[in-house]
């Protein structure tokens, strides 16, 4: 029998490398990195997560999956290097905690009698002014919608509610809770 040529055995070709593979075999590696750039295990999978994400977003335009893990490490310690500067401008140590200003608490008492007493003075004037003053400050009407629903011009309007609001600012019901 002639001499042939060896043959080299056959090998089956290889099957891409899909994401969900990589994560399955590398995983474990790749949280001790994560651990290693962070003290709390909880961060480190947030970490790695954060990482793997970015990492599936550009999947398909890692062209040499060989590498992959250098991808995956670079996201990991760009990712903690943004998160480090982050809170590093959001948190500020001091001596004390700021207490905030209190915030004045009115009685409602003291508030439902001083509404009674503007309304009773609103009730005294005379009632052209008494309509103005309710639809422009009670129904929040502008002063052409109020001169219109009334049938006055503006200018009517205006200098209505103005003589109303000097006669209110004069009552002296309204000068004693003042």
């Amino acid at each position: 029998m002639g001499r042939g040529r060896a043959r080299s055995p056959r090998t089956a070709p290889a099957l891409p490398l899909t994401f969900e593979s990589y994560v399955r075999a590398r995983g474990a590696g790749l949280l001790r990195t994560a651990r290693s750039l962070t003290p709390n295990p909880y961060d480190a999978e947030d970490l790695l997560q954060t990482a793997l994400t970015k990492t599936y977003t550009a999947w398909e335009r890692i062209e040499d999956h060989g590498a992959v893990d250098g991808y995956v490490r670079r996201a990991l310690v760009n990712t903690r290097t943004s998160q480090w500067r982050k809170r590093r401008v959001d948190e500020y140590s001091c001596a004390e905690l700021p207490e905030p200003e209190p915030v004045p608490v009115t009685d409602p008492a003291e508030a439902q009698a001083v509404r009674d007493a503007m309304w009773h003075a609103v009730l005294r004037l005379p009632a052209r002014q008494r309509a103005m003053v309710t639809l422009r400050y009670y129904e929040d009407l502008s002063e052409a919608q109020t001169a219109e629903v009334l049938g006055v011009s503006v200018g009517t309007v205006k200098s209505a509610v103005s003589r109303a609001l000097a006669k209110l600012r004069e009552d002296h019901e309204l000068v004693l809770i003042r």
